[in-house]
């Protein structure tokens, strides 16, 4: 938005590293400009049907601009793009030109805001500091104070960081900290193997070291604020995405707009020589999607395929992701290098993989600002990371206690799993977060039946892994399930040899039996099934269903014999012709929830892995539930109306994220008798469930907002039954005896919201 700077910065990309082409443009993007970036930034999102899109004001400091042209600049985007998606409106500054005024204008568009800082006075002003050499830690501050008023406090985004190795970890992590910030990012100083990071050494890992420092801390302390860099590296441990291009292997999904229009790589780029970033393409004449198929841009989307040789080989290149594109540059031999901080970041990862985990009550503890994000009826992707880490953990616990009575089969395929785990631990957390593998141990341990399953896990495993081992499993009822795999069929009495590559029967077979082979099995299948050339006994193997719904893979669960698990039954199995409607049906509710739920649908597309048809009532009322042993799995019957679907993912999705809250902590006492009345129901409900209830309402609440304020029929008032439903309930719990001490800080989150919203 503006080219030029109130700071001069020594270690900032734009003016003081390799490129120099901020000298030949203007110095701030023209109304004519920000006609077309609009213009290109709407266009894409209709043609790609995206629900959302990010818009980050940046600079220089984008606050030069005033407050007239932010103004002019904000409308014209909101005007072209809003109508066609949500906008995630974010802007970065020094926070120095932050005002009132400035703080109500960005209130009115609802642009969140990220400050540079750089820790305590003298950390900061290290680097940060004006051309006549004074430093900017007192203004920087009294921008940040603004941020804290209660009026602008949901402005607030974050705090970024760059590193210096020089300054106390320690001393930085709690400047930062006194900021209040609702999340840190730790920036590595830009540097590539032209021009190496400051106080690197040959043989040393000085940046890992200083950020182990404040991981350690930041553990010790119970994370009490998001760190990106230690969040997105646990995350992609668990399996889940970076959101990040610094680590990880996610595509890259920035693109940036300069003052003068053209379409640059991010800016980042700027380290590596003079011009890395430029494209040679504007928004006049270039579209978002002619961008991307330039070979620079499909490059950065290339995931593992576009990392050195040396990266693909590296046991941590998953997490890792070869480091930022921008730090593997030298001349010469370009990108196809590993990141000039290789080193730092491997020493960083295997310290993070061995470091002590905090935990209460044998399970993760949630930090205070995930609890009060998930009481608020929220709950971002990282939100949900933790939960979904906790019911690892309890579904860990309850295999160890099938394990402890498990049948002869069984036990010996038990102590293979371990092995794996240590292999390769992602193929354990895929099958082991699976919903219904809990669904079946808490059942198995209640009833003392089907602990052979415990072998078909291990299985399940071996195949996701690819690994070269042996696991004996027992048909029962003439079928194998492989959970998150699939199902084989076999004859009865039989059992059947697993292994990475084949599956072999041994023991009495059926006269006749045909064999027949895997290859062929769907693509979203795991790598140790598709395509793999062996022996399989029986009718053939089936892999699990799955749907692609914005990005996700989604399992279409009609054949585990543990998802039977909801309130209503689930279906037989599907047709592809089912399998197809249901496709449609979820990628149109996910567009209805990009427009009206738009912030929790990232963390519902990280918690719903699994929807389990259930079967549709007779009388066509619209069915959906969820299990609290069965995370991440949602029953849903089939609709053809997109938008009572999106209602229904959402009011699950609440019932699923305090589930798993409940299984943490106790918001409910135990032994409270105090019934609730809620708008509802015609009868006083048990303190829990009415809090269930408060809080799947709260969110469908929102929804009819938002449709509201689009004017959609019968919206305002769908919106005021749900507002009061669920604020008189939240009232009457809030009111009575049976709240605990942190029930009712999660039902004062709820109030919260509420509050904020028109009556």
């Amino acid at each position: 938005m503006h080219g030029l700077c109130n700071l001069a910065c020594d270690h900032c990309y734009v003016y003081e590293l390799a490129d120099q082409t901020w000298r030949d443009k203007p110095a701030f993007m023209a109304p004519g400009t920000v006609r077309h970036a609009a213009a290109r930034i709407a266009e894409h999102a209709a043609e790609h049907s995206l629900g959302a899109v990010g818009i980050v004001l940046h600079g220089g400091e984008p606050l030069l601009m005033g407050a007239p042209r932010l103004r002019e600049t904000l409308t014209v985007l909101d005007a072209a793009i809003a109508p066609v998606a949500w906008i995630d409106w974010r802007m970065q500054t020094n926070g120095i030109l932050l005002t009132d005024e400035i703080g109500e204008l960005l209130l009115e568009f609802g642009v969140k805001v990220g400050v540079s800082l750089d820790g305590d006075r003298e950390a900061n002003d290290r680097h940060r500091r004006y051309r006549h050499g004074g430093g900017s830690h007192p203004e920087t501050l009294r921008g940040l104070a603004l941020l804290r008023k209660p009026r602008f406090r949901e402005l607030y985004a974050g705090l970024l960081c760059t590193i210096d190795v020089r300054n106390d970890p320690i001393a930085v992590y709690e400047a930062l900290l006194a900021q209040e910030p609702p999340h840190v990012d730790l920036l590595l100083p830009h540097a590539t193997w032209d021009e190496p990071p400051p106080y690197a050494q040959p043989g040393t890992t000085p940046y890992a070291d200083w950020l182990l420092r404040v991981h350690d801390r930041w553990l010790a302390d119970g994370r009490p604020v998001p760190i990106r860099s230690f969040d997105a590296l646990h995350t992609i441990a668990r399996g889940g995405r970076s959101e990040t291009e610094a680590v990880g292997v996610d595509r890259g999904i920035v693109a940036v707009i300069e003052t003068d229009g053209t379409w640059e790589q991010p800016d980042s780029m700027k380290v590596a020589f003079h011009g890395a970033a430029g494209t040679g393409r504007d928004v006049v004449t270039t579209s978002a999607d002619e961008l991307l198929d330039l070979p620079a841009m499909r490059h950065r989307q290339s995931g593992l395929a576009g990392l050195s040789a040396t990266c693909r080989a590296c046991p941590v290149v998953a997490r890792c992701g070869g480091g930022l594109y921008a730090h593997r540059y030298r001349t010469g031999s370009g990108f196809d290098n590993p990141s000039v901080y290789c080193a730092d970041l491997k020493g960083l990862i295997t310290s993070m993989d061995s470091a002590p985990q905090p935990v209460g009550n044998g399970l993760p503890v949630l930090p205070d600002w995930v609890f009060d994000e998930l009481a608020s009826g929220g709950g971002g992707p990282l939100a949900i990371a933790y939960l979904t880490a906790a019911q690892e953990s309890i579904t860990r616990a309850l295999l160890v206690a099938v394990a402890g009575h498990a049948d002869e089969t069984a036990a010996r395929a038990w102590p293979l799993l371990a092995d794996l785990d240590k292999q390769s631990p992602a193929a354990v957390r895929a099958v082991v977060t699976h919903p219904f593998v809990r669904t079946w141990a808490v059942q198995c341990l209640r009833d003392g039946h089907d602990t052979a399953r415990l072998a078909d896990v291990v299985a399940a495993v071996v195949i996701a892994a690819g690994t070269d081992a042996q696991v004996e499993v027992t048909p029962r009822n003439g079928q194998i399930h492989l959970p998150s795999i699939g199902t084989l069929t076999a004859p009865t009495p039989a059992n059947v040899m697993i292994t990475s590559r084949a599956l072999t029967a041994t023991g009495p077979l059926a006269a006749g039996t045909p064999a027949e082979t895997l290859a062929g099995t769907s693509a979203q299948t795991p790598p140790g099934v598709a395509g793999v050339g062996g022996v399989v006994v029986g009718s053939g193997f089936a892999p699990v269903r799955t749907v692609e719904v914005d990005g996700r893979v989604l399992r279409l669960e009609d054949a585990d014999p543990y998802r039977d698990c909801h309130e209503w039954p689930a279906t037989g199995p599907l047709t592809d012709g089912d399998a197809e409607a249901w496709a449609t049906s979820l990628t149109a509710a996910w567009r209805e929830l990009s427009l009206d739920a738009p912030e929790q649908l990232a963390g519902l597309g990280e918690l719903v892995t699994v929807v389990t048809p259930l079967v549709a009532a007779a009388d066509g009322t619209l069915r959906s539930a969820t299990s609290q042993q069965a995370f991440g799995a949602l029953g849903i019957a089939a609709t053809d109306d997109p938008a009572a679907l999106a209602v229904m993912l959402v009011h699950e999705f609440q019932h699923a994220k305090l589930g798993a809250v409940l299984d943490l902590y106790d918001l409910v006492d135990p032994d409270s008798a105090d019934p609730v009345t809620v708008g509802w129901r015609p009868d006083a409900r048990p303190a829990e469930l009415a809090l269930q209830g408060t809080y799947a309402h709260l969110a469908v609440a929102d929804i009819w907002r938002r449709r509201a304020l689009r004017s959609a029929p019968g919206a305002a008032g769908y919106y005021t039954m749900y507002r009061d439903w669920t604020l008189h309930a939240a009232d009457a719990l809030r009111n009575g005896t049976a709240l605990t001490e942190r029930g009712r800080r999660f039902v004062d989150g709820i109030a919260a919201t509420i509050a904020r919203w028109p009556k």
